[in-house]
């Protein structure tokens, strides 16, 4: 995954109807670590990694870079959204392109279901519009992950392709920005 490249980093926290997102403090690395320990977060993702081994890895501040967004509910982290380019070397691009903005996201189980998701990447689409105007942005996710397939729909994201990778069946999507260079909804 490539660095979003220069967009002005951190930006103030945005501020949605009932989340925060905000850059990464110290205070997220147990967040960070209980996402990627999570059987459930990561049933379509590979697989838990072990905490012991997270414990080592996470860096003292993870995510510091542009377009990684911790959400925060109630002053409590609840998950995270991330914006990167496409590593070229995976499978899935538009055509003509090898290193697209790729919308990922991450978030607690028990905070499942109740549009978080949904409200916490809009929110950080319509960041990205702003600062790299007319970029479209991908999104993949194995197709068998019913409520990742929901949301890349309700956040306006069509399909370009399907393919296999890692095991599994990937749904590949885009979401263009309209002419203006705000994403659609």
């Amino acid at each position: 995954m490539g660095d979003l490249g220069p967009v002005p980093w951190p930006p103030a926290p945005i501020r949605t109807p009932h989340l925060v997102l905000r850059a990464s403090e110290p205070a997220d690395r147990a967040l960070v670590i209980d996402l990627y320990s999570s059987p459930d977060v990561h049933a379509f993702l590979g697989g838990p990694r072990p905490r012991d081994e997270l414990e080592r890895e996470v860096p003292p501040v993870p995510g510091q870079r542009a377009g990684y967004f911790v959400v925060d509910l109630d002053a409590a982290a609840i998950g995270t959204v991330s914006m990167t380019r496409r590593d070229p070397e995976r499978r899935g691009h538009l055509p003509g392109s090898v290193a697209e903005v790729e919308l990922s996201y991450l978030f607690l189980p028990e905070t499942w279901g109740r549009g978080y998701a949904t409200e916490a990447c809009s929110a950080a689409l319509g960041w990205l519009a702003d600062v790299l105007p007319g970029e479209p942005v991908v999104l993949c996710t194995q197709t068998a992950n019913e409520s990742s397939m929901r949301l890349a729909e309700r956040l306006g994201f069509s399909e370009v392709d399907r393919f296999e990778e890692f095991g599994a069946e990937q749904w590949f999507g885009v979401r263009h920005p309209d002419p203006v260079g705000r994403l659609r909804p």
